[in-house]
C-alpha cells in the first residue's frame, strides 16, 4: 500500500492508497476514513461501494460519511468501481467498462483478464486492509446505485463475512433492467442462469438475509424504471424478510440524496456492528 494523500477530518484521518492488485492485474486505488477511535483500538468497518462512472473519490468528497463515522467509531472504505489503466478493456459507453465493473468476476473477453471486482472486494482488498490498518474483522456494507447492487448481492452471497447491509437507490433487479442485462451479458455471457448470483431480488428470494435490511430510494429518482425498487420490496414481502424500503419524497439519484440519509445508514450499521 502506498499512501497518496491524507487529511484530518472530524478528529480522524481521510486517506487514499494505491496498491498493485493481483486480482485485477493493475494498480488499484481506494480511500479509507479512520475515525479518532482508531488511534486507540481497532474499529469496525463500513464498506461503501460507489455507482456508475464513480471512483473512490466521489463518495469520499460528496457523501458526508466522515462526520457520522467519527461519532460512531466506524471506519469507512471506499473502493474504486473497476480496474483502470492502459491495457484494461474499456467501452465508449459510460455504463460499461472502466467505471462500471458491476462488482462481478467477468468470464468473457475482453473483460475477463481484469474485471474481477467481486473477488477484489470480498478477498484481496478485504485482506489487505485487515492486515495493514487498525480494523476489526467486523464488517457492514452499503452502496449507491450500481454500488447498492454490489452491496446487497455481495452480502447475500457472503453472510458469514458481513453483519449488516444497506443500500441507497440500488439497481435492485438487474436481470430485468437495461442497467444489468447489458452489463451482465457483456461480462458473463448470454446464459442468463449465470446472472442470478448478481441480482438482489433473486438472491433475496432464494437465500434471505440473517438480519434486517435498510434501503433508501428517492421517489423522484430519474432512474426509477431502471432501478426497480418495487421488485426488491415485493421479494422482501414474499420472503417475510425483516427490513425497510423507504421511498423518500422529492429526492433524486444524486449525492444530495446520499448525503441527506448518510447519517441514518451510518448509525444503523453502527448499531449492528458495535
Amino acid at each position: 500500500m502506498e499512501l497518496v494523500s491524507e487529511n484530518r477530518s472530524f478528529g480522524g484521518r481521510q486517506a487514499v492508497y494505491t496498491h498493485p492488485s493481483n486480482t485485477c492485474g493493475c494498480e488499484m486505488t481506494f480511500a479509507v476514513y479512520l475515525p479518532p477511535q482508531a488511534e486507540e483500538r481497532k474499529v469496525p468497518v463500513l464498506w461503501y461501494l460507489s455507482g456508475l462512472t464513480c471512483t473512490h473519490e466521489n463518495a469520499m468528497t460528496k457523501g458526508g460519511f466522515q462526520e457520522h463515522a467519527s461519532r460512531e467509531g466506524l471506519a469507512v472504505i471506499y473502493p474504486d468501481t473497476s480496474p483502470r489503466g492502459e491495457g484494461v478493456a474499456d467501452d465508449e459507453a459510460y455504463d460499461l467498462g472502466q467505471g462500471a465493473g458491476f462488482y462481478v468476476n467477468a468470464t468473457r473477453d475482453p473483460w475477463k483478464p481484469h474485471y474481477r471486482m467481486y473477488d477484489y472486494i470480498t478477498s484481496e482488498l478485504r485482506s489487505l486492509v485487515l492486515d495493514h490498518l487498525p480494523l476489526e474483522d467486523c464488517h457492514g456494507i452499503t452502496g449507491h446505485s450500481m454500488g447498492g447492487h454490489g452491496a446487497i448481492t455481495i452480502a447475500l452471497r457472503n453472510a458469514e463475512m458481513f453483519e449488516s447491509v444497506s443500500a441507497f437507490a440500488p439497481i435492485a433487479h438487474p436481470t430485468n433492467s437495461d442497467w444489468g442485462r447489458k452489463q451482465l451479458s457483456a461480462y458473463l455471457g448470454d446464459d442468463e442462469t449465470a446472472w442470478s448470483n448478481h441480482d438482489s431480488t433473486l438472491l433475496l428470494e432464494e437465500h434471505g438475509w440473517k438480519g434486517d435490511i435498510l434501503v433508501d430510494q428517492g421517489a423522484s429518482d430519474q432512474f426509477l424504471e431502471l432501478l426497480k425498487p418495487e421488485s426488491l420490496a415485493a421479494a422482501m414481502a414474499r420472503r417475510r424478510q425483516p427490513g425497510q424500503v423507504r421511498m423518500q419524497k422529492g429526492y433524486d439519484h444524486s449525492y444530495y440524496f446520499v448525503n441527506t440519509f448518510a447519517s441514518d445508514h451510518v448509525v444503523w450499521h453502527a448499531d449492528r456492528l458495535n
